[in-house]
C-alpha cells in the first residue's frame, strides 16, 4: 500500500527557496541603485533649497548678509525675518544630515557682513547612500563630483 503524501517534499521546498534567492540577487542591487539615485536627487534639491533660503535671508536681513549657520535659517535668532526659511531637517543642526548626505555650510564675512558662502553636500557612505557630491555658493550654481568627494566651484555644473 502506498502512503498518501501531504505537503511538499524537501527537494521541492529547496527548489522554491533557490528560485527566490536568485530573484532577490537580481533585484536587490537594482533597488539599492534606485535608492542611491533618489538620495542624490534629494541632496541636489536640498542644496537648491538652501541656496534659495540664503538669497531670501540676505534680502530680508541686508545688514547681516547671508546667515552665519544653517540653524539661523530655521530659528531666526539673529534676524527675525529669517525664521522658518528652511525646515528643521536642514536647519536643525550644522552640519545637517538628510537622505544619506551631510550638508556643510560656511559663510565668508567681509566688513562685518556675510558677503559670500559655500555649501557642500557629500554622501555619508560613498557608493551606498550616494555617489555624487554637490557644491554651491552665492552664485546659486550647483556643481558636482562623481566620486563622492566635496566638489569645488571648478567642478562641472549640473545641467
Amino acid at each position: 500500500m502506498k502512503r498518501q503524501q501531504h505537503g511538499f517534499s524537501l527537494i521541492e521546498l529547496l527548489i522554491v527557496v533557490a528560485i527566490i534567492l536568485i530573484i532577490a540577487g537580481i533585484a536587490i542591487p537594482s533597488l539599492m541603485k534606485s535608492k542611491m539615485v533618489a538620495n542624490e536627487a534629494s541632496a541636489a534639491e536640498s542644496v537648491r533649497t538652501i541656496d534659495t533660503g540664503e538669497t531670501t535671508y540676505a534680502t530680508t536681513c541686508p545688514s547681516i548678509g547671508y546667515s552665519a549657520t544653517l540653524v539661523e535659517l530655521n530659528t531666526g535668532a539673529v534676524c527675525v525675518s529669517g525664521k522658518n526659511i528652511i525646515d528643521n531637517v536642514l536647519g536643525g543642526s550644522d552640519p545637517a544630515f538628510k537622505a544619506g548626505y551631510q550638508f556643510t555650510y560656511a559663510p565668508a564675512p567681509l566688513a562685518g557682513v556675510n558677503a559670500t558662502f559655500t555649501l557642500t553636500a557629500v554622501p555619508t557612505t560613498v557608493g551606498i547612500t550616494g555617489q555624487r557630491g554637490f557644491y554651491s555658493d552665492q552664485t546659486n550654481l550647483i556643481h558636482f563630483s562623481t566620486d563622492g568627494s566635496a566638489p569645488t566651484a571648478a567642478s562641472p555644473a549640473l545641467q
